[in-house]
């Protein structure tokens, strides 16, 4: 296959994919500040590379990503207090999610996979695609569409140990931090000013929200940690691990 990409190829190409039995994975992001150092476009580069890292071992294509996701929040990734986050309401990313798996359908693709990278997506693309395949589950049988709401459910001991070095502070802290800072430093590192990065932390991340959202629950940089303690060398343990973790599952699926 000339490119796994579906945004490189003509509708030919992907119709002999599909007639190959070939799925689609589509990557699903947002637009959202990643404190001083990281891109708007995190969110999207590292579901949509990592889509095109496990394509050739899972036999799928990797659409052309969705871009923007439900609005971000304060204890999770700043909250829409900074310039060029850019959300959707929660109802617009269900109805943007089911009206591509319909045409996902409608080409002729059968195994689908939705990895998301924006934490508050979570709930909006399980229920559009359950909505998808409760309507179409009669009429196609053989569709099945994998949910990933988030890329992975957790890093082996020793590797959160050599990643974090004791000082893991929860996925949604970890916003811009350690972790992103390192995959984005190993898999795109023209793309992070590394220079830039700080160690910060809001006055206090309670489990709780408090609208309207309150200054001391969101740090000014929009770095949620300690983006200096990342590395390339981090980020391509993680890459890897993630890497594997998804290949496993979803060849286990679409066996």
């Amino acid at each position: 296959m000339r490119t796994r990409l579906m945004e490189e190829m003509t509708w030919k190409e992907v119709e002999e994919a599909i007639q190959s039995n070939t799925g689609v994975l589509l990557p699903i992001g947002a637009t959202e500040q990643h404190g001083y150092h990281l891109p708007i476009s995190t969110d999207v580069i590292l579901p949509k590379r990592m889509g095109l890292s496990i394509a050739e071992e899972t036999n799928l294509l990797v659409a052309p990503p969705i871009a923007y996701g439900f609005r971000s929040r304060p204890g999770s990734g700043g909250g829409q207090t900074f310039p060029a986050t850019t959300s959707l309401r929660g109802t617009t990313l269900i109805a943007l999610i089911t009206d591509i798996l319909r045409e996902f359908v409608r080409s002729g693709f059968r195994k689908i996979v939705l990895l998301n990278w924006h934490m508050e997506n979570s709930g909006f693309v399980y229920e559009a695609a359950f909505l998808v395949c409760e309507e179409m589950k009669e009429k196609y049988p053989d569709l099945k569409i994998l949910v990933f709401e988030s890329a992975f459910d957790t890093l082996k001991e020793e590797s959160m140990e050599k990643i974090f070095e004791g000082q893991f502070p929860t996925w949604a802290i970890e916003h811009a931090s350690i972790f992103e800072t390192s995959l984005m430093m190993y898999i795109v590192p023209e793309l992070v000013q590394f220079d830039k990065a700080v160690n910060d932390c809001a006055e206090d991340y309670p489990y709780y929200d408090v609208l309207p959202i309150q200054s001391r629950y969101v740090p000014q940089s929009g770095t949620l940690w300690k983006a200096r303690m990342a590395s390339r060398e981090k980020g391509e343990l993680a890459w890897k691990e993630v890497h594997q973790m998804l290949v496993r599952n979803i060849n286990k699926e679409f066996v």
